[in-house]
């Protein structure tokens, strides 16, 4: 793995010419040397991304050529998918399904669908009186900082950089400092691709110096981050200064609520989904189970019996459900938070522990007796630690699903069609599944309510946000 920033089409070293390793979470053992970047490194790939905008051939280009080159990296994607799959699972812990069957497949699917919506962006003729030619023209946003998470590094990634090449924009972008090997793969295959020098650049490092330069930086356009609430709250305020386009897509604590009429079998799948997929670490898990008390007893046993059954280990062992946790001090943190569940008086019904001694895996943990407002149903924990809490209505599960200052995500689970229309439209949250959890694709949009972000990603309406509408007036006098 390259230890050097990729900037301007080439690969350099870093200012401060420092490294730092990434660990395996697995392991707890080094797996890989970066370039540890800094402000003059983000000044410089900065300039690169804005002399490719400003005077490179990407924004300038047919459409149908963009589009052709954004389409090819995606299919680099696909062919590469096994080796990028072990990357991401290296550095993050997740399984390699999960990378490989999943994620890698699903980011590839992202960079072919804005591909096709390169030459598909267009403006307006607005007639509006004689002797006037009056249209609208969108155009490129610009330069696009774009700042991933560790949770989903190279899939989120794709989230943003696809829709961002297809516009016509230049990126820089910020992988996580835990797991940036994908990113930097990634750079090597956007060369193998073609694409103009400066039109993608990587900067890896720490995000209190790399991030906050790209937000502070005034040739930075807009930022598209995704993160916790506390970051995302940090850079509204450091965008300030510029007046930066931003979408963020931050935090959660969805509500996943199961009706007495539900198919229970499905629901406990889907309550498992919901929350031990990639361990807990998803912005949109369904962290607390809402359960209506006539099915409490029969579901909680089949789902205690289910997560028993799973097995935490090498995310690397095809027969592995849960993987570690990303880092030491998230698994202090998951840790920390079942001892607060316990001391607020929750009922630990199975898990609870870490595995092992070497590695940071925590065993799959589910709390009942919870109260809406114990740490464990207001804070995001990401990991493992599911909360049951129980209702005993339509009015009471919405009231309590909305009692979160979070709106990512929800879902519900009923036979009654109509019922689940009405809570779906009533639950503040920015994707609602009925019947299902944890499904996305690239044609449709996602992003939060509250203090889980604002703006889209995916879809027509994840485009716009890279995207400024101009107007033209003519007077033909």
């Amino acid at each position: 793995m390259r230890s050097e920033l990729f900037i301007g089409g080439t690969w350099q070293a870093p200012a401060s010419g420092e490294t730092y390793a990434i660990v395996n979470p697995a392991t707890e053992e080094p797996c890989a040397t970066v370039a540890r970047g800094d402000e003059r490194d983000v000044d410089r790939a900065v300039a690169a991304a804005r002399r490719a905008f400003d005077e490179g051939p990407w924004p300038r280009m047919s459409p149908h050529e963009r589009g052709r080159l954004v389409w090819r990296l995606g299919e680099l994607l696909t062919e590469h998918v096994d080796e990028l799959a072990r990357l991401e699972s290296l550095c993050t812990g997740k399984t390699l399904f999960d990378s490989g069957k999943i994620e890698i497949p699903f980011a590839a699917e992202v960079f072919r669908y804005y591909a096709g919506w390169a030459s598909k962006i267009h403006g307006e003729t607005v007639p509006v009186r004689e002797g006037a030619l009056t249209f609208t023209l969108r155009q490129p946003v610009g330069v696009v900082g774009a700042i991933v998470p560790w949770n989903f590094p190279f899939l989120l990634a794709a989230w943003k950089v696809a829709p961002a090449l297809a516009a016509g924009n230049t990126v820089v972008l910020k992988p996580a400092s835990q797991t940036p090997l994908t990113a930097l793969r990634f750079a090597e295959l956007v060369q193998e691709a073609g694409l103009p020098e400066g039109v993608v650049n990587v900067v890896t490092g720490p995000g209190a110096r790399v991030g906050l330069a790209l937000v502070r930086d005034p040739r930075v356009d807009k930022i598209a981050f995704t993160g916790s609430t506390e970051v995302g709250k940090q850079i509204m305020r450091e965008a300030a200064g510029t007046l930066k386009r931003l979408s963020l897509e931050l935090g959660g604590k969805s509500p996943n609520i199961v009706f007495a009429d539900a198919d229970l079998d499905a629901a406990v799948r889907g309550a498992m989904t919901g929350i031990f997929y990639n361990k807990g670490e998803v912005c949109a898990a369904g962290s607390r189970l809402f359960l209506e008390a006539p099915i409490h007893d029969a579901f909680m046993a089949r789902l205690t019996e289910r997560v028993k059954g799973l097995k935490v280990g090498d995310p690397f062992d095809r027969t592995t459900r849960i993987g570690p946790v990303v880092s030491r001090q998230q698994l202090e943190t998951v840790l920390g938070y079942i001892e607060a569940g316990q001391r607020e008086g929750a009922r630990l019904v199975t898990g609870g522990r870490r595995v092992g001694t070497r590695g940071y895996f925590v065993e799959p943990t589910v709390f009942d007796g919870v109260t809406n407002r114990m740490r464990i149903a207001r804070e995001e924990i990401f990991g493992p630690v599911l909360a049951v809490i129980p209702f005993t209505s339509v009015e009471d599960a919405v009231a309590q699903g909305n009692d979160t200052p979070y709106g990512l995500a929800a879902a519900v689970w009923t036979r009654d069609v109509a019922k689940a229309i009405r809570v779906a439209r009533a639950l503040r949250a920015g994707t609602v599944w009925v019947n299902a959890y944890n499904l996305y694709d690239a044609a449709l949009p996602f992003g939060g309510f509250k203090e889980s972000g604002f703006g889209r990603e995916l879809g027509a309406a994840g485009l716009e946000h890279y995207t400024e509408v101009k107007t033209v007036w003519v007077d033909l006098g």
